[in-house]
């Protein structure tokens, strides 16, 4: 019978063999854009008649009011009736709270700090009502005591009544809200054709919590966010009492009784503010890129939910993350979040794992006025190396009679919008020449040290033009770049930072008194690229270069200030997520092509399939000068890197959050727990490599000193580094961590660690080769994964994973098949020999290596 199981064993193997052979390879399908989800909660409302205007015609839709977050909410509308310059026919948006059903009261709303004055009417942005300006104003219609002059009476104003303290006491009472932190929108205007469109700024109760909008309440999986509300006001061109103003445009508030009655409210569910995972839980420490903070904003509450652990993130540079992995401490965090593998860990054996595509873009808000909102904005790599080196005076100093343009830029195009260049990718700019004059400030830029920042380094180097201003070189319209960057070693090298090297400073005279600003002040750094999106909604670069008393020293002290609306022009270097989450507008790039192209799902997705192979077997390098064919070339995939010299209990959490990004992570939306918009999914290529090192981390590392592996399937086609001794991750210092909804709170670092393994292989190299660019050759057991000579690594053959895999197909199907026919034939062979059978329990030595990959 023996015989006859083994032929029938042997016919099994055969069988696979062909299967194997035949049965299509997982493909990564195209990425088709897919609807968003944040439209499944859009809301549409019609508008009513006035007693003036008729806004029946007037729809508004409101294109999310579900899963709601700090980030930008799309307002749109059509049947309106074109804003007629600064005066008539425009939509007041603001947001307020309040539990009646039926929506707040006016009392309710944050509104009343914008920027008003003549230009826009009298009261339009105040919570003013004079006496006698509305016939239908009855709770407001009577003066009331004036509280700065005693025994003096002024008109009435509205109170804004906070969700918890008391209301406000006199017109210009700051206390909840001011002009630098409201976010209404006191003048959207509508377009020729009656449409319009707005991005409005969302405050939770992080930072407003006078509206207290996301206030959680309940506990556990049942908790809810305090739902708010979004109030629009249609305006015409009537007064409530007829008339149009002595100016020929309306001058009353918002909130007097007959505008307030033709007010559209639409409900806003937030999402809950509060630590995403119980405190009670052992903590799992994590660290790294900020391009995947909101991705793991919306993962933690899902993982913590799912067993006895609740993981913390705090964002830090990749460079530091991988430094704190590769030099441990007892309390680091064990996982750490890169775009550049870590490499150098000679006795130690790391697993990296896909988790995250986003993109670097240029998010902008930019109203030219008679231009509307500007949508196609287009930059190439010189004009964006124009930008990161403050080559542009307007940059460097707002310029005035007394204040020229610094002898070092002469000669130069005095803002972007002014430079030929810029104007010949964007002509509708020559077509509104008006707008040309509103100069934007510097390009918003993050301040810390990062992957990300390399990159943008790397593409403006793969670009001869700009590569070539960098270096000195004019352009064709005799601009140059401001020699305090020239030698900082940007066209050579380029670097981990955007610098500000200009020390120009410029003087501000007040009563006698003078007072500087610099770079810094005039185009001064985000704190992360979040924080650029966050300022570029508000249309501005938070510059300080105002002058104004300081009441508190009766010294001078610089300050911002407010841009009109229709006049807000501002830009900067963020992520796609980010961009996404406060609706930004994003200008296109050009690729390897010399195409233009945004960050969009398919964009990205074509990028990855372009990378290069790294350093590091299974991990893939960013490279714009390969972006072609409509890849973005900014595009990029962030990896988590662990040690498997971990606790064995470590590595079980920490490959549950690999498999949770790769599986259910990966859907997107805006959910807890879903992938943010502006992400763009796993390729299943990626998600399997992904599965893969979760299942490598929590085996951990290999036997000790002289164990010999197989390796693991990287993304090259190569496996991944082996052993070493190892422990913990990051330090445990205090960054930036993150709630359900979506903010920005304070977490720390720590972990783990311990442990030793033996010495690994790197493409099938011996025991305790590193995982490097060029491995010593290997000797001794464990084949090098694709059939070649020992110790050849196929990150060097150049081929893609799908190639890799397709050859390692054949050469299995090659090798089962020997194995089906030795399986068929060795039993004949053995009953003609009258041979014996090796013994169970007699070395095999290369089964044990079989097994141990």
């Amino acid at each position: 019978m023996r015989p006859l199981s083994t032929r029938r064993a042997g016919l099994g193997a055969l069988l696979a063999a062909v299967l194997l052979a035949l049965v299509p390879l997982p493909r990564d399908t195209p990425a088709v854009a897919a609807t968003d989800p944040a439209e499944n909660s859009a809301v549409t409302k019609r508008g009513t008649k006035g007693p003036h205007d008729d806004f029946s015609a007037l729809e508004v839709t409101v294109h999310q009011t579900k899963n709601l977050r700090a980030q930008g909410l799309r307002v749109t509308w059509k049947g309106g009736r074109p804003t007629q310059g600064r005066n008539t026919d425009y939509l007041q948006i603001m947001q307020c709270w309040g539990d009646d059903p039926a929506g707040p009261k006016r009392e309710q709303c944050q509104f009343g700090a914008g920027l008003s004055g003549s230009e826009f009417g009298s009261f339009i942005g105040s919570r003013l009502i004079p006496v006698g300006s509305d016939p239908l104003e009855k709770r407001y219609g009577e003066q009331i005591p004036d509280p700065e002059y005693p025994g003096q009476k002024t008109d009435p104003f509205v109170p804004f009544t906070p969700v918890s303290g008391p209301a406000t006491t006199k017109l210009t009472d700051w206390t909840y809200f001011a002009p630098g932190d409201t976010n209404e929108e006191f003048f959207a205007t509508t377009q020729p054709d009656g449409t319009g469109e707005a991005a409005f700024n969302l405050q939770t109760t992080r930072e407003a919590p006078h509206l207290g909008c996301g206030d959680p309440a309940g506990a556990g999986t049942d908790a809810r966010g305090r739902s708010c509300w979004l109030v629009v006001v249609p305006r015409g061109s009537h007064d409530p009492d007829g008339g149009t103003g002595s100016t020929q445009r309306p001058v009353t508030s918002a909130l007097t009784t007959t505008n307030w009655d033709r007010r559209i409210v639409f409900p806003l569910d937030f999402l809950p503010v509060r630590e995403p995972c119980p405190t009670d839980k052992e903590e799992r420490r994590m660290t790294g890129s900020e391009l995947v903070t909101d991705a793991l904003t919306s993962w933690q509450s899902a993982l913590c939910a799912d067993g006895t652990t609740r993981f913390t993130f705090t964002q830090r540079g990749e460079d530091l993350a991988r430094g704190n992995l590769l030099n441990p401490t007892s309390t680091s965090p064990g996982l750490a979040f890169t775009v550049a593998p870590v490499e150098g860990g000679e006795k130690a054996g790391f697993v990296h794992a896909p988790v995250a595509v986003n993109a670097l873009t240029v998010g902008l808000f930019w109203e030219g006025d008679a231009m509307g909102l500007v949508r196609d904005l287009r930059l190439n790599p010189r004009i964006l190396a124009k930008l990161l080196t403050a080559s542009y005076p307007y940059d460097v100093r707002t310029l005035s009679n007394t204040a020229p343009v610094p002898d070092h830029l002469k000669g130069n195009a005095e803002s972007v919008v002014r430079d030929p260049e810029f104007l010949d990718l964007n002509p509708e700019f020559k077509r509104f020449p008006q707008a040309v004059m509103n100069y934007p400030g510097g390009i918003l830029l993050a301040a810390d040290r990062s992957d990300s920042t390399r990159i943008i380094w790397e593409y403006l180097r793969s670009d001869r033009d700009a590569r070539a201003f960098l270096e000195g070189k004019p352009d064709p319209w005799g601009m140059k770049i401001n020699p305090h960057f020239k030698d900082l070693g940007l066209a050579s090298s380029g670097a981990d930072e955007f610098m500000k090297a200009d020390p120009t400073e410029t003087e501000l005279t007040l009563d006698g008194k003078t007072i500087r600003y610099g770079l810094a002040d005039r185009s001064p750094y985000a704190n992360d690229m979040h924080d650029a999106a966050r300022w570029v909604r508000r249309g501005t670069n938070n510059a300080k270069d105002q002058v104004a008393l300081d009441s508190m020293t009766n010294g001078l002290k610089l300050v911002g200030t407010d841009v009109a609306p229709g006049r807000r022009r501002a830009y900067g270097i963020t992520d796609a997520a980010s961009a996404a989450r406060y609706q930004l507008q994003i200008a296109a790039l050009p690729n390897a092509d010399g195409v233009y192209v945004r960050p969009t799902t398919p964009a990205l997705l074509k990028a990855v399939g372009q990378f290069r192979d790294s350093a590091v077997p299974g991990v893939l390098a960013p490279d714009p000068s390969r972006a072609r064919n409509g890849a973005y070339p900014l595009t990029v995939v962030t990896y988590a890197a662990a040690s498997t010299a971990l606790p064995a209990d470590a590595r079980k959490d920490y490959a549950r959050v690999l498999r949770y990004a790769a599986g259910p992570g990966q859907k997107q939306g805006t959910a807890p727990g879903e992938l943010p918009l502006g992400y763009a999914p796993l390729p299943a290529r990626l998600k399997a490599l992904a599965e893969a090192a979760a299942g490598r981390l929590e085996r951990g590392a290999p036997g000790g000193p002289g164990t010999t592996t197989g390796g693991t399937t990287g993304a090259n086609g190569g496996p991944d580094s082996g052993g070493g001794q190892a422990a913990g991750g990051a330090t445990g210092s205090t960054g930036a961590g993150s709630d359900a909804s979506g903010g920005t709170g304070q977490g720390s670092g720590s972990g783990s660690g311990g442990g030793s393994a033996g010495g690994g292989t790197d493409a099938g190299a011996a025991s305790g080769s590193p995982s490097s660019a060029a491995p010593p050759p290997a000797s001794g057991g464990g084949g090098n994964g694709s059939g070649g000579a020992p110790g050849e690594k196929l990150a060097d053959t150049g081929s893609t994973p799908s190639q890799v895999l397709g050859v390692v197909r054949w050469v299995l199907l090659a090798v089962l098949v020997a194995g089906g026919l030795a399986g068929l034939a060795g039993p004949a062979v053995l009953a003609a020999a009258g041979r014996r059978r090796i013994p169970s329990d007699s070395p095999r030595t290369g089964i044990r290596n079989l097994k141990s990959g």
